[in-house]
């Protein structure tokens, strides 16, 4: 085995939750040359990685269509000897279909995964954690046993987030997500920040779209010992400071695997989605907050809704602050 592409152009999370396979060949096959497909805008997961030979970059928002057959096109001319898909949609099979590598392997899932040598059955709600669902993708050539997540953050990245470390016992809370439903709404952060004593010191964390949010939850909750550093920090400099964390609360969100990534204390709080979905986190210290209410709408979807279909939020408003704050010791 010379020459291997993982493909996965999902979200930022599920390119976290792909490293296992990552990590696993690399061990199976240290002398092979691994690349790793994804979607723009999150190449920086994998900057310096130092199990991966090159970055192909999948295009989605700009001439879509041009960029999948150029991306194709190069992928064609490698010449791999395995692809492997963890990509459930149509256009990362036909990069896995037509690749010309000698074993394609990926889930039945896919609309093309005829066009594959080797395909599994991809279940959801099972209770199997989907990096239990990537690693079967490769368990005929390299073994059973679990692996987790893993990211790299440089040393350059870790000396740039060092003088908050320096501050004293920290927290970080990632407070957004790209689905509503997702969110654990801004009052309820509020609730919660105001809960933390000032000798702990608070960081808010996301990207440059969710400094306004981090600013309104900063300014409502009046703590005097707190900093907005969301769109100041790349994801794997976000994950180094994580890694120093005191606790990070999170939602069901990428900053959740970022904490599996690093062995981070985490506190993930589940509005409309269930850790039964198998996206759940995978630290050695691990909370699941829920709502404790019996909901018959939850959960509404796999990845959410941009407002919530019963209007209440039920699913977020009835969870506690207090019970969200016994977590941090």
């Amino acid at each position: 085995m010379k020459k291997i592409l993982l493909i996965q152009t999902a979200f930022t999370g599920d390119v976290v939750l792909a490293t296992p396979v990552l990590e696993k060949l690399h061990r199976f096959f240290p002398e092979a040359k691994i690349d790793f497909c994804l979607r723009k805008g999150n190449e920086s997961l994998l900057k310096e990685h130092p199990f991966v030979n090159e970055v192909l970059i999948f295009d989605k928002k700009n001439r879509k269509l041009r960029n999948l057959f150029g991306l194709l096109s190069r992928i064609r001319r490698t010449k791999y000897d395995l692809v492997v898909n963890m990509h459930r949609f149509a256009s990362s099979g036909l990069l896995t279909g037509f690749s010309k590598a000698k074993e394609k392997i990926g889930f039945e899932n896919n609309p093309l995964s005829f066009l594959f040598t080797k395909k599994i059955k991809h279940e959801i709600g099972t209770g199997k954690h989907e990096v239990r669902r990537n690693l079967e993708l490769i368990e005929q050539l390299t073994d059973t046993l679990p692996e987790k997540p893993k990211l790299y953050p440089s040393d350059s990245d870790r000396k740039l987030v060092s003088y908050h470390k320096l501050l004293g016992t920290y927290v970080c809370i990632a407070p957004t997500s790209v689905w509503f439903t997702k969110q654990w709404p801004e009052e309820k952060w509020v609730e919660l920040i105001q809960l933390i004593p000032p000798t702990i010191r608070i960081y808010l964390l996301g990207g440059p779209v969710d400094s306004k949010t981090c600013e309104d939850i900063l300014r409502r909750s009046a703590h005097s010992n707190i900093a907005n550093l969301s769109g100041q920090l790349s994801f794997l400099q976000s994950a180094a400071l994580m890694e120093g964390a005191k606790m990070n609360f999170v939602n069901d969100s990428a900053p959740m695997h970022f904490a599996s990534a690093m062995n981070a204390p985490v506190t993930a709080i589940y509005c409309s989605t269930v850790p039964a979905f198998g996206f759940g986190p995978l630290s050695d210290l691990s909370h699941v907050l829920e709502t404790e209410e019996k909901l018959t709408c939850r959960p509404c979807g796999l990845h959410g809704h941009k407002v919530c279909p019963e209007i209440h939020f039920k699913c977020a408003l009835t969870i506690d602050a207090k019970k969200v704050i016994e977590k941090i010791d």
